[in-house]
């Protein structure tokens, strides 16, 4: 005699389990892909239904790849930075040695995929660094010319220098803080806020080869991050600010839990990481590593595609240029990347069969 059964009996399982990373940070995590099979019987006295369901639809059927689209055209030198903004889809603003931000306006053409609106000009050496303000209106640049120039004003600005310090600045330009105790030995080269505002922390890496997770209530330091083996070029906070990522020389992307003080794993780049970029819509990590882009699908911590664009030379010495900065629209569709040879290439999410 069989036991009684519930009518719906239920599987779950959810991306990221594998990771250390807590039920409760992959239940609010900011790409979550729940994966739900629901197997039961429904019994009627003449008749037995089989019923199943699952959501989404197999990964096996339905495959999602990266296209390049198209490139932008008007630096001339690297693109350092590339900055986008939810509240205005068809701009971008890009940074480069030529020591000049560009605002593009997107036409999505199919040979030229936006035209240059305007060009920032002031600073007197290379462009390192561009951002906008949460509303979209306002933006800021950092050069290796010492200075931060606000093109609008902008709320809660942050900085890194070879002076090996942070920097807080307010709305109106105004240094308030400059963050010294427990701070890098060598110079800092990339800042980021985690957009969590219930836990407001910065984190900050050098070429100390330290990650360094600071409190932004006090700017005290709250954990250092320690396990690269080279200098860092970059890091990046995932959008829910639970998580960052951080690499640069060892070609070592590293893992870290910013609630916990832990390091998560580490993902082997291959080459030297420029930088690192997580997608807002999915479980992704990007990292542009010497000419390529990899995308690490971080549920199985496998790469799942590798960009390389193609290069026309009639010099078989000729090298690819590099990767150097990486940014997603905030639909997470579009991939902005720029490269050593001033140009900016767009690759899109398009999808495909096996």
């Amino acid at each position: 005699m069989t036991k009684n059964r519930s009518p719906l009996r239920c599987a779950e399982r959810l991306v990221g389990r594998r990771h250390g990373v807590s039920r409760a940070q992959r239940a609010g995590y900011w790409g979550p892909r729940w994966e739900r099979v629901c197997v039961g019987r429904l019994s009627e006295p003449s008749s037995s239904i089989l019923v199943a369901a699952a959501t989404p639809a197999p990964a096996a059927v339905m495959t999602e790849q990266m296209t390049l689209r198209g490139t932008l055209k008007g630096h001339n030198g690297w693109v350092t930075q590339i900055a986008t903004t939810p509240q205005f889809p068809d701009m971008i603003l890009s940074a480069s040695r030529d020591k000049t931000i560009i605002m593009w306006k997107l036409t999505r053409d199919e040979t030229n995929y936006g035209i240059p609106q305007r060009a920032l000009r002031g600073h007197s050496h290379f462009v390192s660094d561009v951002v906008i303000s949460s509303d979209g209106q306002f933006a800021l640049s950092g050069s290796w010319d010492g200075t931060l120039r606000l093109w609008d004003l902008t709320t809660q600005i942050v900085s890194g220098s070879r002076d090996k310090t942070i920097k807080l600045w307010n709305t109106l330009g105004v240094c308030k803080y400059t963050v010294q105790d427990e701070s890098h030995s060598e110079w800092v080269s990339c800042v980021r806020f985690s957009p969590n505002s219930s836990n407001p922390i910065i984190v900050s890496c050098g070429w100390d080869k330290l990650v360094k997770v600071w409190n932004l209530a006090n700017c005290k330091l709250k954990t250092n991050h320690i396990g690269h083996t080279g200098y860092l070029n970059t890091v990046t906070v995932s959008p829910d600010g639970s998580l960052c990522a951080s690499g640069g020389k060892d070609g070592q992307a590293m893992l870290w839990d910013l609630n916990e003080g832990k390091h998560l794993y580490t993902l082997d780049g291959g080459d030297i990481i420029n930088a690192l970029c997580f997608s807002p819509n999915r479980y992704w990590l990007c990292a542009a590593t010497g000419p390529s882009i990899k995308i690490w699908d971080l549920e199985g911590k496998i790469i799942v595609d590798e960009l390389k664009q193609e290069v026309i030379s009639t010099s078989s010495k000729a090298e690819p240029p590099q990767c150097t900065s990486l940014a997603w629209s905030a639909d997470g569709q579009t991939l902005f990347a720029g490269y050593t040879d001033n140009l900016v290439r767009v690759w899109q999410v398009t999808i495909g069969t096996r």
